[in-house]
């Protein structure tokens, strides 16, 4: 009978082991945030993308107009430097929008070869196709930034 009950005993042991260790206090992991640092890189460069957002009825014009140097000139800088900018900001970016920022900046390098292949056929209805295109991975990509402007 004494045996029994140091069996009998052993067993409640682990059991009180086993409850006490799966009961531990219960960690809430807080949601990834953006740190000032990480802001402020972001921040340095989201003005050369903007200027050239701002500047995509230029585009969209020298296309209408045939203007083939002057799209390859814009492709080849102002494009080429957003672009560039975009691929600066995405290891700043949350891990969750790493993966879709590097897409969608392949995505507009895509669309730029296509831009520029069709200014050098001087195929309007390609360019303007493939300028739409860019300008959405870049309006996309804008999605996926931080609010950096400070709360009043």
């Amino acid at each position: 009978m004494a045996r029994h009950r140091s069996i009998f005993s052993l067993v409640l042991v682990l059991l009180a082991t086993f409850l006490i260790s799966c009961s531990g206090p219960s960690v809430t992991v807080a949601p990834p945030t953006y740190t000032a640092t990480q802001l402020e890189r972001i921040q340095e460069y989201i003005p050369k993308i903007q200027a050239v957002r701002d500047r995509s009825d230029e585009l969209k014009t020298l296309i209408k107009k045939q203007d083939w140097i002057d799209v390859d000139n814009f492709i080849h800088g102002p494009m080429t430097e957003a672009r560039s900018s975009m691929t600066y900001i995405i290891p700043n970016l949350l891990p969750s929008a790493q993966p879709i920022a590097r897409q969608k900046t392949r995505d507009l390098l895509n669309d730029l070869v296509k831009l520029d292949q069709a200014a050098v056929q001087s195929n309007t209805q390609l360019a303007l196709s493939s300028y739409q295109e860019a300008m959405e991975d870049i309006d996309q990509f804008f999605q996926l930034l931080p609010d950096t402007n400070p709360q009043a």
